[in-house]
């Protein structure tokens, strides 16, 4: 039941999708860094989702329509969370600024060129890509489903033996306290979803995403010092880019 209780309150925290706040009595925000685990398992739900979607309208609009609906259910599940903290964060990141003045930008609710770029080329991106993947006959609805299961899974790299860039935020409740071990069993459970899912054929994108990550968090601290919520939700969705383009690399 406490296992129940803690997936449902990471449902809640990272989607849009409805959950009875009575399902998650007794998960405190204290405890939300023990349900790191969860995080591809919610990613896995919203994989399900998001190739349902496809595989819904995909045989009715054709190719090209479905990865619009895909992309545009993807934004509605997760309220746009990741793609805010993508826009945040290359606004700030790539200002040339101070640290200080860095993270001011990143906290200012306004949206610079910056951040509208990236929006812009992240949503084109997706869109592209997973027309593309079914251009090119490769199993669209498991690597769709996989997809958010490598970005959920990713944001632990960003939050392993991390500093909290703020003083205060929602990103303290992860970044920094998350244990070796739940660590290494969030790592294995993403993994191994990928794999029994996206098959062999899926290792090396999720290999190379990996990487990308691991340099990502030390470009990220590099400039502010360590990471923030928003760092993290930019870095999901980056690694689900980067995921989806090497899945189609030949």
């Amino acid at each position: 039941m406490a296992f129940w209780r803690q997936f449902l309150a990471m449902l809640q925290f990272l989607t849009r999708i409805p959950v009875n706040e009575r399902w998650c009595d007794g998960v405190d925000l204290k405890d939300y860094s023990r349900g790191i685990f969860c995080f591809p398992l919610v990613g896995l739900v919203m994989g399900l989702l998001t190739a349902l979607v496809w595989w819904t309208v995909m045989p009715h609009v054709g190719a090209l329509v479905a990865a619009i609906a895909v992309v545009i259910a993807h934004i509605m599940l997760t309220g746009g969370l990741h793609l805010d903290g993508l826009a945040d964060s290359c606004d700030g990141l790539f200002s040339v600024r101070s640290r200080e003045r860095i993270l001011e930008i990143m906290r200012d609710s306004r949206i610079g060129t910056n951040g509208a770029l990236a929006l812009i080329v992240a949503v084109v991106l997706r869109t592209a890509l997973i027309y593309q993947m079914s251009a090119d006959g490769l199993p669209v609805l498991a690597f769709l489903i996989v997809t958010p299961v490598v970005g959920r899974g990713m944001m632990a790299v960003m939050m392993y033996r991390q500093v909290y860039a703020r003083e205060s935020g929602m990103g303290n409740l992860f970044i920094g306290k998350i244990s070796e071990g739940r660590f290494g069993v969030t790592l294995l459970l993403m993994a191994a979803l990928v794999l029994f899912i996206g098959g062999l054929s899926s290792l090396f994108a999720l290999l190379v995403t990996l990487l990308f990550v691991f340099g990502f968090r030390r470009f990220v601290a590099s400039r502010i010092g360590g990471q923030t919520g928003d760092t993290l939700g930019a870095a999901c969705e980056l690694s689900e880019l980067v995921f989806l383009f090497f899945l189609l690399w030949h």
